[in-house]
């Protein structure tokens, strides 16, 4: 079955081996018949700060309105991302924080500790990139940049399940490794 699928890089680079993994994703769901569209935050105009908070509204720039909108159409997320100090590339963050807003990801009720979460009924890939082996970074460091995506942004509005592949170290990785790691990510394009 056809699914609308949201390949969101959140590297800042276009020449990056996230971008290599996420332009295979997205021709590997392609070709199994998925709608597919791709947002580079490296390439979008806005300004990741949100500056007072929820206490005063920020207009959207209008490249965070289409990706509020490309959300909205999206029954599958796909976020590609390479784990920088245990966490997310603050271009991600700030997308995060200015477009996963009150109103539009979650809405708090007067008298409810957990908000509605406004984005259920969809799902999730994350296809993370680490210097670290990923052992290393389940075990030892308890995978924050992937528990925060997983745990308290996406399944607090509602996107689950999350499927996650995790590649490393990347750092003196070899080609062949590369390639079997490319390969990883087009089965689980055709998985969806």
């Amino acid at each position: 079955m056809s699914k609308r699928i949201l390949v969101l890089l959140g590297h800042p680079s276009s020449s990056s081996f996230c971008s290599a993994l996420a332009g295979t994703y997205v021709e590997a769901a392609r070709a199994a018949g998925h709608q597919v569209k791709i947002l580079r935050l490296g390439e979008m105009q806005f300004d990741p700060n949100l500056h007072e908070g929820y206490q005063q509204i920020q207009a959207l720039e209008p490249d965070l309105l289409d990706a509020q909108a490309a959300i909205e159409w999206a029954e599958h997320l796909v976020w590609v991302y390479p784990i920088w100090w245990g966490s997310v590339p603050a271009i991600l963050k700030g997308f995060l924080d200015r477009v996963f807003l009150p109103g539009f990801a979650f809405k708090y009720q007067p008298g409810k500790l957990w908000p509605d979460k406004l984005l259920s009924g969809r799902t999730a890939h994350l296809i993370v990139t680490l210097d670290t082996p990923p052992w290393y970074f389940r075990w030892i460091y308890r995978m924050p940049g992937v528990y925060q995506m997983e745990k308290t942004t996406l399944a607090f509005c509602g996107i689950q399940p999350v499927k996650t592949l995790q590649f490393g170290p990347v750092l003196n990785s070899t080609p062949s490794q590369r390639e079997g790691w490319s390969i990883q990510v087009g089965q689980l394009a055709r998985t969806v």
